[in-house]
């Protein structure tokens, strides 16, 4: 007896998401290798080169992210350089409670093809400091503006201030995520030391 060979339907949705997922890995692993091979190169400038490529080869249309890089300076205090392409802008939570948004190299996405230049700026994080980087699945709702979500992101960041980091993410992913949204979230989560 033989067998009819098995035809598998993926659905629609999950089609999109494999593209999206697959598209977005292409853009990660092309970025990775533009850092790595100019490493002397601003974030802004390896960015630059990244959204020519995603112009021209990429499967991705779109995308949003940001580049950072962590220093420790002379004067033992960690800076953070970065340009940010229409990605929501990091959070610095300073120990003592005051949270803020990184907003001062704030660019365009990637895969407009307008040939704005792209900003740099430079964070000296005090010690003991927090910085939250995350996707808009954590602050987006179909029932309130982003400025409401990002708000409320940096009200409760600033009151888990004195939290463990794995304590201070997982309680901002339970209180500040919206019920309304299914989107998936990514949170990345640094703290400097105390100053030597």
């Amino acid at each position: 007896m033989r067998s009819a060979p098995h035809t598998v339907r993926v659905p629609e949705t999950l089609s999109h998401d494999l593209d999206a997922a697959a598209g977005m890995a292409q853009v990660r692993n092309m970025l990775r290798a533009f850092a790595w091979s100019r490493p002397r190169a601003t974030p802004s400038a390896v960015v630059t080169q990244l959204d020519e490529a995603v112009k021209h080869i990429a499967e991705v249309r779109m995308a949003t992210m940001i580049l950072a890089t962590l220093v420790l300076a002379d004067d033992r205090l960690w800076r953070l350089s970065r340009t940010n392409a229409g990605h929501p802008p990091p959070l610095l939570v300073s120990h003592d409670g005051q949270a803020r948004y990184l907003i001062d190299a704030h660019g365009i996405l990637l895969g407009t093809g307008v040939g704005r230049p792209r900003p740099d700026a430079v964070t000296v994080l005090p010690p003991r400091a927090t910085v939250l980087l995350c996707t808009d699945g954590l602050v987006e709702s179909p029932h309130h503006s982003i400025d409401q979500g990002l708000d409320r992101l940096r009200r409760h960041a600033a009151s888990l201030a004195h939290r463990p980091l794995d304590s201070f993410c997982d309680v901002l992913l339970e209180q500040v995520r919206p019920d309304d949204n299914d989107d998936d979230v990514a949170m990345l989560a640094l703290r400097t030391p105390p100053r030597a």
